[in-house]
């Protein structure tokens, strides 16, 4: 567990004090101002608990330690104050920003077992967010192997634009990237409800009827309904929710922090759906992007530009060939999987999982599979194999 601890305030001896003082204890790192700390976060972090003079010449305490809540959450704050600055502390504490505030001067026992207790405020933290993180990314792996079981056709594309929306956030140098990721790979967990012919018919561009229509427009609802009772992922609830909505105009700020995520993910995940259906059509990457720029009302003109260095190829991966029994978890199907009755069971681009692999076997075993069929592995697992 990272101890660090690190201390601004513009005087120097009030500093070499500090290093002295709690040495032996603790990992203690200095700065000589808000800017200088900012930099130190940035270059040596992460930092357990990061404790800052009130009154600093250019960026004073709370100003500074409002900027270490932004780019390090889960660092503990305190604020170091004189006698007179005591109505300061008490409303930077009361307002959240702030985990404890200490006066000068502070004995050195007191600011030992003020570390102390943040430095157990940390690992608190860390470990609850842990543990949610483990159980938000388990919570995603068992929503996505039911969409794979159930409905492979969805569960291919939403895989796909997965990827899209990945590039997409990199090429806007987005924060919570992982939030646009998700909605992509999410976007079709509503699917699970909706009849696979009438995915077949929507995505090959055929007639639905009043009926089919209405079924397949409530899909997004359904996701949304499912996704927001899962902490942390709110707003992939309501970029995905609303991928079928009318769309709204929006103008894609240069700068990341300006842009709301919601709307934002919203027209990143159209945008990507319908490179996906283009693509899936058998068009190329250019006149995809082409035709997409053509409706710059509905296309925001920023993303689709970005969709433009998008790789469609699976780098450091191999073609071959082979059969159910010789599948392995992490190969990517490059045809489609079905039975000997013609039942689809996998679609092109499927990630073999552990739930994808019991599901072909058991069909294997009983139907039958029409196989060997191609699959994409790892160049070294390609070569190991042919020696």
């Amino acid at each position: 567990m990272n101890d660090q601890i690190l201390f601004v305030d513009d005087e120097p001896i009030l500093l070499d004090t500090i290093r002295r003082l709690l040495a032996r204890d603790f990992k203690v790192v200095t700065a000589p101002g808000g800017h200088e700390g900012l930099a130190v976060i940035r270059e040596q972090g992460p930092f357990a608990v990061v404790v800052s003079d009130l009154r600093m010449p250019g960026m004073n305490g709370i100003a500074f330690l409002t900027k270490v809540r932004e780019i390090a959450p889960d660092t503990v704050r305190v604020l170091f104050t004189g006698f007179g600055d005591l109505t300061a502390a008490v409303n930077a504490v009361n307002e959240g920003r702030i985990f404890r505030f200490l006066e000068k001067p502070c004995q050195h026992e007191q600011l030992a077992q003020t570390m102390h207790a943040c430095i157990e405020q940390y690992r608190l933290v860390r470990a609850e967010r842990g543990l949610l993180e483990d159980t938000l990314a388990g919570s995603v792996q068992v929503l996505t192997e039911i969409l794979a079981v159930v409905n492979p056709g969805a569960f291919g594309r939403a895989t796909r634009v997965r990827t899209y929306m990945a590039h997409l956030a990199r090429e806007l140098d987005l924060t919570q990237r992982w939030q646009f990721e998700l909605a992509g790979l999410l976007s079709m967990v509503g699917c699970v409800a909706v009849p696979p012919d009438v995915l077949s018919k929507m995505w090959a561009e055929q007639s639905l009827t009043e009926s089919e229509e209405r079924v397949f427009s409530s899909h997004p609802a359904l996701a949304r309904t499912l996704l927001k009772r899962i902490p942390r992922l709110e707003t992939v609830a309501q970029i995905i929710g609303a991928q079928l909505d009318a769309p709204v105009p929006i103008t894609v700020e240069e700068s990341p922090a300006k842009n709301e995520t919601a709307p934002l993910g919203t027209a990143m995940l159209r945008v990507a759906l319908a490179l996906d259906q283009r693509l899936v059509r058998g068009e190329t990457l250019s006149a995809a992007i082409a035709a997409l720029r053509r409706k710059a009302d509905v296309y925001p003109p920023r993303l689709v530009q970005a969709l433009e260095t998008v790789s469609l190829a699976d780098r450091d991966m191999q073609v071959r060939t082979c059969a159910v029994a010789e599948l392995e978890i992490g190969m990517i199907l490059d045809e489609e999987v079905r039975t000997k009755t013609g039942t689809l069971l996998a679609t092109k681009g499927h990630q073999v999982t552990s739930a994808l692999l019991a599901r072909l076997r058991n069909f294997a075993h009983g139907v039958g599979v029409v196989q060997p069929f191609r699959v994409l592995a790892a160049a070294q697992d390609a070569s190991r194999r042919a020696a």
